[in-house]
């Protein structure tokens, strides 16, 4: 278990780095949006490549950034039902989640993902619109995405069994993710209600004019 665990902490700062990389394409994106829409409106002219782009920049952050958003456990929960259960059932619930859902799907796509890509590569796909970009590189994307998410289920899989055994702390339980915030905004109200009751009582305490 501590080589497993010595394998996802390594696993977990490639897919953090790969993560925050691809992140500065959601700036590059926006401004090869901007730069579209301008030349449209001053010329009056544009191109289906600029269009495709955008789409091919959130791809490529969409897929290649889940593995960093899993790993930080920024991920969708249904919070009103995760924050009633206890932390050794929501830690049961991650290890289902990664076992009969995460893995096998990851697993599914990556099977069928790569024909899909040497398909297109192999005749070197070309966009349907005129002027688009080539479709081959965006269809990469696919297995190349599910492939890390994939190795990041198998690091939260192993991480979640060594904090159920007590070998490993939860380095998500107070650091980040929905729960966290909502704890903490929790404590801060809570802080803050001692120090506010006084004054309201002392404003219902005073004489009227």
């Amino acid at each position: 278990m501590s080589f497993l665990i010595s394998v996802s902490r390594v696993v977990d700062a490639v897919n953090a780095r790969i993560g925050k990389g691809i992140s500065w394409l959601i700036l590059l994106a926006i401004l090869v949006s901007a730069v579209n829409a301008v030349v449209r409106k001053l010329f009056d002219t544009s191109s289906n490549s600029w269009l495709e782009l955008q789409w091919v920049l959130f791809a490529a952050v969409f897929l290649l950034c889940s593995p960093w958003t899993l790993k930080d456990d920024e991920h969708i929960r249904i919070d009103i039902v995760n924050a009633a259960l206890s932390k050794r059932a929501r830690d049961g619930i991650d290890v289902l989640g990664h076992v009969a859902f995460l893995l096998p799907f990851s697993l599914v796509m990556l099977v069928t993902s790569w024909p899909f890509f040497f398909a297109s590569y192999a005749i070197e796909e070309q966009s349907m619109n005129a002027g688009g970009l080539p479709q081959w590189p965006a269809k990469l994307l696919i297995p190349l995405g599910f492939t890390v998410l994939f190795i990041q289920g198998l690091s939260e899989l192993v991480k979640r069994i060594a904090i159920m055994s007590g070998r490993l702390e939860d380095p998500n339980a107070r650091a980040g993710g929905h729960q966290a915030a909502a704890e903490a905004e929790a404590e801060r109200l809570l802080a803050a209600a001692p120090n506010a009751a006084p004054q309201d009582g002392a404003h219902l305490a005073s004489p009227k004019p």
